[in-house]
């Protein structure tokens, strides 16, 4: 059944064909040399200034490459622009380099002080060496794939014509709808990394010795022992996310608000405390591991897929404010049970799992969304019935003496050698030409 504001938009065909969201794509790489260990060559000259370019920039490590996408209506797009730009950081890699396909990183040197923090300023190394410090190295060398996904305008507008009496402007519409996405996809992060987990197994030097996990898992990188500071979110509201990140700062939690590395961020001024009277403009996503299946990192049916679930949040009633604590927290005492799971046995919510996709499934065809993706919920529900095709079990196949090193590096000469054979890879950072996002749209258009 869908909520009041989801019948109006349902109504009025809003979202007939999932075009009422915008999304972005962040994914990040680390380069690494031939033999698999992290480059020694510096920031690639023939993209700009690692300072000033934000389309391709690199994050923690001097090796951790972030390729951003301006944002775009249509998945395909997205996936375009990506592939465009993977391609063009692939291009002006030094002989010999290539980048890894895996979210865990590969082999790290015994004495992490080696490794070289990303440059990006005094600033920003200042912050990244108290993280090292308090955090460890390892845990900030994880990649994964962020969707930053904004709700079009013509929604907000309608929403704010229809329920005027309940919305005072155009910002608490925005700050109500953002919430009411974060919310759903916090308590569905389970199913997210059930279907595309793909972190089995972590390379030598990434645990500590005799710390090492004792058998793979689905995803190591969304488990306790992945990526980033354990501190959780308040997503009730977005002044309770606010307040929440202001108080970890206040108790020395986090050394600063940029260190809120939770699933889902609220997007929008950059001062915290300066966001929810500006209004959100989008969010971030970060609950997906690399697909090593991809040679950018992601699919075009995962895409299609966040997409669906957003329009379905949207739709439908949103939680009971007194609920969404004890809710969220369910959903992450799941997420954590799934993560270390073992990635070929059916999940211990596999009954819950299917009744979403099935769910998703008529939801789908109340919108009359096309078979593109009914056939990515029909691949996705295989995943669930038979766990051997999910991401990490297919993975599992490739695992020699407890590592995927031979198989990721196959993977990345492969993509390597794919991109060097591109004809007109894109070359308009080379000068130092800083893009806008509509500037970078146009120049990556064939």
């Amino acid at each position: 059944m869908f909520s009041r504001i989801g019948q109006t938009i349902y109504e009025n065909e809003a979202v007939a064909k999932t075009s009422d969201f915008t999304v972005g794509l962040e994914i990040e790489m680390q380069r690494i040399d031939g033999s698999g260990q992290l480059s020694q060559e510096p920031y690639p000259a023939g993209i700009g200034d690692e300072w000033t370019n934000p389309w391709i920039t690199n994050d923690f490590l001097e090796t951790m490459s972030e390729t951003v996408t301006p944002s775009a209506k249509h998945s395909l797009d997205a996936i375009h622009y990506l592939y465009r730009l993977n391609n063009c950081l692939r291009s002006v890699l030094a002989p010999g380099e290539m980048l890894w396909p895996l979210s865990m990183p590969p082999r790290l040197p015994k004495d992490k002080r080696t490794l070289v923090l990303a440059k990006m300023g005094p600033k920003k190394e200042a912050y990244l060496q108290e993280w090292a410090k308090r955090h460890g190295y390892s845990q900030g060398t994880p990649c994964g794939a962020h969707i930053s996904l904004g709700i079009d305008q013509h929604v907000i507008e309608l929403v704010l014509e229809k329920f005027s009496s309940q919305f005072a402007d155009e910002r608490a519409v925005r700050n109500y709808l953002y919430t009411v996405v974060a919310q759903g996809f916090v308590r569905y992060r389970w199913l997210l990394t059930y279907l595309f987990g793909a972190s089995p197994v972590a390379e030598k030097g990434y645990f500590e010795k005799g710390a090492e996990l004792a058998r793979p898992v689905r995803s190591i990188r969304q488990s306790r022992y992945g990526f980033g500071t354990k501190f959780t979110g308040d997503y009730r509201s977005l002044a309770a996310y606010v307040d929440r990140i202001e108080e970890g700062v206040k108790q020395g939690i986090l050394t600063s608000d940029y260190e809120f590395h939770g699933p889902v961020r609220f997007k929008g001024h950059p001062d915290l405390k300066k966001l929810a009277n500006n209004g959100v403009e989008y969010l971030e996503l970060r609950m997906l591991d690399l697909d090593p299946s991809s040679a950018v990192g992601i699919r075009t049916g995962t895409l299609r897929f966040v997409r669906l679930l957003a329009s379905y949040f949207i739709m439908h009633p949103a939680m009971r404010e007194g609920e969404v604590e004890s809710l969220l927290a369910r959903a992450d005492a799941m997420n954590m049970a799934i993560a270390e799971e073992s990635p070929t046995a059916p999940s211990q919510y596999q009954s819950t799992a299917l009744a979403m996709i099935r769910h998703l499934e008529h939801y789908a065809s109340q919108i009359q969304l096309g078979p593109e993706y009914l056939e990515v919920l029909d691949d996705l529900e295989e995943r669930i019935v038979n766990p051997a095709n999910t991401p990490s079990a297919r993975l599992l196949a490739y695992v020699k003496d407890g590592s995927l090193e031979e198989y990721a590096l196959r993977r990345a000469r492969r993509y390597q050698q794919a991109a060097l054979g591109m004809l007109h890879p894109f070359r308009g950072f080379e000068e130092g030409r800083v893009y806008t996002a509509d500037e970078l749209r146009a120049a990556l258009a064939w």
